[in-house]
């Protein structure tokens, strides 16, 4: 599977860090080879949209530099509204069929212009309703999105191979480390810096996906609201680096009040999912993201949900060399790796 020339460096571009990974196959099973990350300014991304592409290349040919990641083919993902992915049912067809036919079976299911939007699907299986009838994972991209990630990978230097969904992305690396029984529900929940996305998994199928445009940023933003302070300061206060300029008492209420607003937005989510599929009950939910650390997100969203919260390990499965990598900082960053070690265990020209 990953034979030197269809190995991949899995890329994440966030609006606060980039990541880097690569995975290589060996005699110890799948090891980490090379990881990666570096903070970029605020601004330089929002919503996805990539506002000064020279900076951004910028700092991933430092990234790439400084941990001596010399594979220049990457996979890439990209998330936000301008991604569409839904679950259809078509008439029963082949894969070429269906390549022939999926422009016009798109365009009653995607609010763009079909003009505007690359597409994809995967075939499901037949329709457990209807036997003539086949389950179809769509997904739409806007061209403009995807241009400007290929384009800003290309500006780094860099070969892009795959671009992938983040959601997808996070649920190849939670498939990769765990396995969840046949017909169990899971939700997978991504908290970045301003974007949280759900995938709901029924089994290995996703069901249901939604993205809000909530994030750890909100807590930046009000830390920085109430000490004047940079939005670097206001990270490291976070983080738990004291000031001055703020009480504990006061942080705690910040990271309350934010934390209550995502697990109501959350809940929100996740009662349209069981409005729609009102026998199935999820029992576990895997946070990652910047919002994966924050315990009091998972004490409260346990709460809230009925639900096991726990925080994705990408690295469970992989092979680390101690002498290579600092553990404690691997720990500490791991649920901000999930997407850059999903996009990794990718291969050029998979499905």
């Amino acid at each position: 599977m990953f034979g030197d020339k269809n190995r991949l460096v899995g890329l994440d571009i966030g609006s606060k860090a980039i990541k880097a990974a690569e995975v290589i196959e060996g005699k110890k099973g799948f090891v980490l080879s090379k990881f990666g990350m570096v903070d970029i300014a605020p601004g330089l991304i929002e919503d996805g949209a990539i506002k000064d592409p020279e900076s951004v290349a910028e700092k991933i040919r430092t990234l790439f530099k400084s941990y001596g990641i010399k594979n220049h083919n990457v996979a890439i993902s990209i998330g936000g509204y301008s991604v569409i992915v839904k679950k259809i049912s078509v008439q029963g067809a082949t894969e070429a069929q269906l390549h022939d036919t999926i422009h016009f079976e798109a365009e009653q299911y995607i609010p763009f212009d079909i003009n505007d939007v690359n597409l994809d699907f995967q075939i499901l299986g037949e329709n457990e309703n209807n036997p003539n009838q086949m389950n179809v994972l769509l997904v739409a991209a806007k061209k403009e999105m995807v241009n400007d990630y290929v384009n800003l990978a290309e500006l780094a230097g860099l070969e892009p191979r795959i671009i992938d969904v983040d959601a997808f992305a996070l649920q190849n690396v939670f498939e990769h480390n765990y396995e969840p029984a046949s017909g169990e529900n899971i939700a997978l929940i991504d908290i970045g810096a301003s974007k949280t996305s759900l995938n709901i998994l029924k089994g290995s199928n996703s069901v249901f996906m939604r993205d809000v445009s909530l994030g750890c940023g909100q807590i930046n933003q009000k830390i920085a609201g109430m000490t004047e302070c940079t939005s670097q300061e206001a990270e490291a206060i976070k983080f738990g680096e004291g000031s001055e300029k703020i009480t504990a008492e006061a942080l705690s209420d910040i990271i309350s009040s934010v934390v209550t607003d995502w697990c109501t937005e959350i809940r929100r989510a996740l009662d349209f999912f069981y409005s729609t599929y009102p026998d199935d009950h999820i029992k576990r939910i895997f946070l990652s993201g910047g919002g994966g650390n924050i315990q009091e997100l998972r004490q409260l969203l346990a709460v809230e949900t009925s639900a096991e919260v726990v925080t994705i390990n990408p690295f469970q499965r992989f092979y680390i060399d101690n002498e290579k990598f600092d553990t404690e900082y691997m720990e500490k960053i791991a649920p901000q790796a999930s997407i850059c070690m999903g996009l990794a265990t990718r291969r050029v020209d998979d499905k």
